[in-house]
């Protein structure tokens, strides 16, 4: 679009945007009306009284034109200067002088030289910068260069800054006011945002709407969607967990049965599928009894990986901590992200010879590798690896025991749960798969 470009430059927090949206109009405004008092009142102004003052100098001047004498002009001079209030020389001092200087914030002086120059053709020099207080011309005469100074009073108007420091100060006052009063309806939308993005996360923080109607209103939504949520994963939990936990029962009786048949093929074959039944119930019952009685706690991650890595290694697993990077600790659910990095472990090593666990620390988000040197996952596949049930045969190795396809599931469903995500790659390292799961703090 043709105003992407400005995207870049606009802030990106609510009370900054606030901010540009209140200081633009208001200094848009003080600009355009300072720019037309100054152009059309203040400088037609100053013009009507500078040539004002051009009708006095003009008749000074043609007075002492007309006079015979030198001495004739200056009692002239002196008859008429006080009641023009004028301050007149003649002949003026010789002194070295620029040409027409003026002070570069002497916004009206600029009108007040032009309009001298243009009505007054003897006019030698006009300075305002010597006394702001004062205007000083050098005019020629018959009798040589004449000085004379009159009050600036009489050519613009007195301390016209005035105006733009009361509009300015004005401007800022109202802006404070407006910003305050602003601060106060965006507060509202901070809480609910705090409270989606920690619920994001996996927190549960205190929230009440507040603020404008809109923005109850979206409040009230998210509470309904919170809770709705919840209870869904209540509801999940307490399902998985009641089913698992009644199928024991039936699978106990298939096993005390097939050990009292006698020995065969299908008998074994049996044997082997109520043992991955087996299996899939006991994951399915670990994971929920965890999720539901885990808590979110500050932990040291880098204590928490260190820990996972020496119980596999006292189990037989052939698996090294690698890269240790950030110190800190952040809150998650210590017991649901270990069964995660378990079950991407137990992967590993299940399809691969050797596994490597990397943690990075940083202040926006937990990230945990861990590698292998087994065939890996092709690409095309790795969102299918992540589904529930799914075992990728062709692409895994099984000699060690299969499955029951709920290992990446569960642990893309527990990152999710934390605000993170997991993500499937190629190991640089050991050639195999490297299972990354990020969370943030």
């Amino acid at each position: 679009m043709m105003f992407n470009w400005l995207k870049r430059y606009v802030p990106r927090g609510i009370y900054a945007r606030a901010a540009l949206i209140l200081l633009v109009p208001i200094i848009t405004l003080q600009v355009v009306v300072s720019v037309v008092f100054i152009q059309r009142h203040f400088e037609d102004v100053t013009r009507q009284m500078t040539r004002s003052l051009v009708l006095d100098l003009e008749y000074l001047r043609s007075g002492v034109e007309q006079a015979k004498t030198p001495e004739e002009a200056r009692l002239f001079i002196r008859t008429i200067q006080d009641p023009l209030q004028l301050n007149v020389a003649l002949p003026a001092h010789k002194a070295a002088r620029e040409v027409d200087p003026r002070l570069f914030y002497d916004l009206s002086g600029r009108v007040v030289i032009s309009t001298l120059r243009e009505q007054i053709e003897e006019l030698q020099a006009v300075d305002l910068a010597q006394s702001t207080r004062r205007v000083q011309m050098w005019m020629d005469t018959r009798y040589g260069e004449m000085y004379v100074s009159v009050s600036r009073g009489r050519v613009s108007a007195s301390n016209p800054h005035q105006f733009l420091v009361l509009m300015v100060f004005v401007g800022a006052v109202m802006t404070l006011v407006a910003f305050v009063f602003l601060r106060n309806q965006l507060r509202p939308i901070r809480r609910l945002a705090r409270a989606a993005e920690a619920f994001g996360k996996g927190r549960v923080i205190p929230y009440k709407p507040s603020g404008a109607t809109e923005v109850r209103s979206a409040g009230s939504a998210f509470l309904d969607m919170r809770n709705r949520i919840e209870r869904q994963i209540e509801q999940r939990t307490m399902m998985l967990s009641g089913v698992s936990h009644d199928l024991r029962t039936p699978l106990t009786r298939l096993k005390l049965g097939l050990s009292m048949l006698d020995g065969g093929s299908d008998a074994e074959d049996l044997n082997r599928d109520v043992e991955e039944m087996e299996r899939l119930l006991d994951e399915f019952l670990a994971f929920a009894r965890g999720d539901a009685l885990d808590d979110l706690t500050e932990v040291d991650p880098a204590t928490l990986v260190r820990d996972l890595v020496e119980n596999t290694r006292r189990g037989g697993g052939n698996v090294a901590v690698g890269r240790i990077e950030g110190k800190g600790r952040s809150i998650l659910r210590p017991v649901a992200v270990t069964r995660a990095l378990d079950n991407l472990l137990g992967n590993a090593l299940r399809y691969g010879n050797r596994a490597v666990v990397n943690m990075f620390l940083t202040p926006r988000s937990l990230r945990i590798t861990i590698e292998d040197d087994g065939p890996g996952i092709p690409e095309d596949r790795r969102e299918e690896a992540m589904k529930p049930f799914s075992r990728l045969d062709a692409a895994r190795n099984q000699n060690r025991g299969g499955g029951v396809g709920l290992g990446l599931a569960i642990a893309s469903d527990i990152a999710r749960r934390h605000g993170g995500a997991l993500r499937l790659e190629v190991s640089a390292e050991l050639g195999g798969l490297r299972a990354v799961i990020i969370l943030p703090r």
